[in-house]
């Protein structure tokens, strides 16, 4: 035995109209369709739901017990309908994004904050590992989106640059650049730099070596197993300098300050792009995408997988 949630929608609008007339008005149908799927019900349950006059219709004392029943079952039956429908136009469902970056700052931290209250319902995840975890992740599913710095080519994601932001120098607050606004790169051809061995560290440090690498001189640069956060902890006793992104600079730490770094063309900056792969149907990421690409003024193609 079974029966639709049209029919029990159906008995149900017949029961709070008192009239199955009323009743089919309300839904938009013949009252003969309606009539006949309320019929077909109760004989397929065996128990007569409604006494029929032509006054109108009456429950009867079974009948309540059927409609106190199924009321909850169609009201979960449309909550139901509902979050599927929100899941697939990626207003609900799960989204998972990869970084390595900091997010005590910067646009990522922006971004995923402002995602998160324009989809309240998506469940939003994150996780935070190195370059080759995070492509590893894309390919098994287990990340719907790394958002890295550079713009390396990968075969297989697909990648565009979402947005830039300042590169740091931080420092002890006793050090003389500190007194400075901003901090040149032939201001350090003389400093030791701390760098995390993990990523963006490499990154940072061949950018250091490019900049920084004159007549055969190279820029002391030590790489560290520790993390950045460790690394930024131990600067106020002037140990070294530190090279990090805009987006790390949002985590105080005593005795260090951070300075903007400058190049010859103004501020140096360091591009974060988005790298997913183009088969990934999830409507969360597609809906992500396209709230990236409004939210920086992109012009990027999301696939055909399209958002409603």
């Amino acid at each position: 035995m079974s029966f639709s949630i049209c029919q029990i929608r159906h008995v149900l609008a017949a029961a709070d109209h008192g009239s199955f007339y009323k009743a089919a008005r309300a839904l938009g149908m013949e009252q003969s369709t309606l009539s006949r799927d309320v019929a077909k019900l109760e004989r397929m349950i065996g128990v007569q739901i409604f006494v029929r006059s032509r006054a109108g219709i009456s429950t009867t004392g079974a009948g309540r017990d059927f409609i106190r029943c199924v009321r909850p079952m169609l009201a979960n039956a449309d909550k139901l309908v509902a979050i599927m429908r929100a899941a697939g136009q990626g207003r609900a469902g799960d989204l998972v994004i990869g970084h390595y970056c900091s997010l005590s700052a910067g646009n990522l931290r922006a971004t995923m904050l402002g995602w998160r209250g324009a989809h309240p319902d998506v469940n939003l995840d994150g996780i935070e590992a190195n370059r080759g975890a995070l492509l590893a992740g894309l390919d098994t599913g287990e990340i719907d989106i790394a958002i890295m710095a550079g713009e390396a080519a990968h075969d297989g994601y697909q990648r565009e640059a979402f947005w830039s932001e300042r590169v740091m120098v931080a420092l002890s607050s006793s050090h003389p650049l500190a007194e400075r606004e901003i901090i040149h790169w032939t201001d350090l051809r003389s400093e030791r730099f701390l760098l995390p061995a993990t990523d963006p560290g490499p990154e940072i440090r061949d950018m250091l070596l490019g900049r920084l690498s004159v007549a055969g001189m190279q820029p002391d640069v030590r790489m560290h197993q520790s993390g950045h956060g460790t690394i930024l902890s131990v600067l106020g006793d002037g140990r070294g300098l530190s090279i990090i992104c805009e987006g790390g600079s949002g985590t105080q730490y005593p005795n260090v300050v951070y300075r903007p770094m400058y190049g010859e063309q103004g501020p140096v900056l360091i591009c974060y792009s988005g790298y997913w792969r183009d088969e990934n149907c999830n409507p969360a990421l597609r809906r992500f995408l396209q709230f990236v690409k409004t939210r920086y003024a992109l012009s990027f193609k999301i696939s055909e997988n399209s958002v409603e």
